[in-house]
């Protein structure tokens, strides 16, 4: 009994990945598929032409790469925005006291429950009352309103997991509010920065829905919207293309995990007192 627990644990285990891969392994095989291939039945679980023309033509016909370099912007402007101003108002909520501190991480939290939906029509007047309507600086604006208050929460309580003393140690030393946030804070902060960075990277780069009210351009549309005007049309939807665009939409998303993933498991647990 001690041997067959974990053969049928790992059994388990293992259809769950499968059965959650299987859309994304799919996705990846109906893209290197002949097209004639596409539509056969019963279906063929594997090419039996391994074919890139999908890719070519993705990527010579179509301007998916002016989608994907505005995503490229989008995302990454947005997490550096919201980084920054979480970092600095996390910092501020934890390290100083002040009048009205609590109620304004309450506020912050509200604002975070919000659905995104709500903020649409208000957000859209105000990008055309200050002449950014139908700018990729409108969609940075806009995805830095619904990431930052959940940044802020989050980069709080890693901020509540630093010993102040070790702060207070530095600044005793001599070195100034800044030194010592560099010097002590942010590498103890270092985890928290990346799982926001990620959180709102994977966000930015997959939202829909600002982007089809906000922008209306061709040129300064992001993946999420350029790339479904581009490949439906008449209700006919050219199934390679897309899965091909939907392969090359997840390629940055599994890049940057992994080159983190590294970075969160590793300061995960790390604490500011060895003993």
């Amino acid at each position: 009994m001690k041997l067959l627990r974990p053969v049928l644990l790992n059994l388990v285990t293992w259809s769950i990945v499968l059965l959650i891969a299987f859309p994304l392994l799919w996705m990846i095989v109906t893209s290197v598929k002949p097209q004639t291939e596409l539509f056969r039945i019963p279906p063929t679980w594997l090419p039996e032409t391994i074919t890139f023309e999908h890719y070519w033509r993705l990527l010579s016909e179509t301007p998916f790469l002016r989608y994907f370099r505005n995503s490229v912007v989008l995302a990454t402007t947005t997490t550096l925005f919201v980084v920054f101003l979480g970092t600095i108002g996390a910092y501020s909520l934890v390290r100083f006291t002040y009048r009205g501190r609590d109620t304004l991480a309450l506020l912050v939290l509200f604002t975070y429950l919000l659905p995104s939906v709500v903020l649409i029509i208000p957000l859209y007047l105000m990008m055309v009352s200050l002449g950014l309507s139908n700018t990729l600086f409108s969609l940075i604006l806009a995805h830095t309103t619904f990431a930052l208050p959940y940044a802020l929460w989050l980069l709080r309580s890693f901020m509540e997991g630093i010993p102040e003393d070790l702060e207070n140690a530095a600044l005793v030393d001599g070195a100034s509010r800044l030194g010592a946030f560099r010097d002590v804070i942010f590498p103890q902060l270092l985890p928290g920065i990346i799982s926001t960075a990620l959180f709102t990277f994977i966000l930015s780069w997959n939202e829909y829905l600002y982007a089809l009210v906000l922008v209306n351009s061709d040129s300064v549309a992001p993946l999420t919207t350029g790339v479904m005007s581009m490949l439906i049309s008449a209700f006919n939807i050219e199934w390679s293309l897309l899965m091909a665009a939907s392969v090359m939409m997840s390629l940055p998303l599994i890049v940057v995990f992994a080159f983190l993933q590294s970075y969160l498991t590793s300061g995960f647990g790390a604490g500011g007192v060895k003993g």
